[in-house]
């Protein structure tokens, strides 16, 4: 079906809104008068990134990863859930610093079952030093966009109770929490995919494509400076000791 020139020139203006649109349910100032961001690089991760995948929740402390993987997780059952990943059938969206180490986070996960095709699972991990930047309610709102183009109608996240962040990003999108003891379960019905959310995803890709070009130039500028910096030192340490 061919799509009016008007049409494309409205669902490009749309993205663009959608791209700078305002944290839902959070405030532009934190309680320590640091600016929330708006523009957030969020990247689609492949096979080549399980090892760091897998670094990133190593590091995460034990409270969050006992509230990200709903109990006390070991070191070898964080490994194996790194190792299982399946990045054909699900999607793993992340957010580096300029050092290329991954900061935050999310998988979502595609039911395989007969009849539940059109459901998936949202789950998230945000290192402590990343928080209070809003990376955790800018990855699920991500989710929810990729999850909507792919024809999913429900989302669901499963989590602790008292795993108040996560339920707080569910509530405050819209989704129906429901708790059960120490655990509660969340579920957001996902409209039907458009031309505008089409356009606002590949915005968003090719925005965190290029920002992660120039962290990885940035990075390999900065480390041939350090290495060429440790050479001097060498050498100016060589002519001391020969002066001597």
């Amino acid at each position: 079906m061919m799509i009016a020139t008007k049409d494309w020139i409205e669902a490009s203006y749309n993205a663009g809104r959608s791209w700078l649109r305002p944290l839902s349910g959070l405030r532009a100032h934190q309680e320590h008068q640091s600016l929330v961001p708006v523009m957030v690089p969020i990247r689609s991760l492949g096979e080549h990134h399980r090892q760091r995948i897998e670094d990133h929740l190593m590091q995460l402390e034990p409270q969050d990863r006992y509230l990200r993987f709903g109990y006390a997780a070991n070191d070898e059952q964080v490994r194996r859930y790194a190792q299982n990943l399946n990045f054909v059938r699900d999607e793993i969206f992340g957010i580096f610093n300029r050092r290329l180490e991954l900061v935050a986070m999310a998988h979502v996960a595609y039911s395989d079952q007969p009849g539940t095709n059109q459901c998936a699972e949202f789950g998230v991990s945000v290192l402590k030093k990343a928080r209070g930047r809003g990376y955790g309610a800018r990855l699920f709102d991500r989710a929810v966009m990729h999850a909507r183009n792919e024809g999913v109608h429900m989302l669901f996240i499963h989590a602790l109770s008292e795993n108040t962040a996560m339920l707080k990003i569910a509530r405050n999108a819209g989704a129906t929490v429901e708790r059960d003891g120490s655990e509660s379960e969340a579920h957001l019905q996902l409209p039907p995919a458009n031309l505008d959310s089409r356009m606002a995803q590949l915005v968003e890709q090719q925005f965190a494509e290029m920002d992660y070009s120039l962290k990885k130039q940035a990075k390999q500028f900065w480390d041939l400076l350090g290495q060429l910096q440790q050479v001097r030192q060498s050498v100016r340490d060589g002519r001391h000791q020969a002066a001597e």
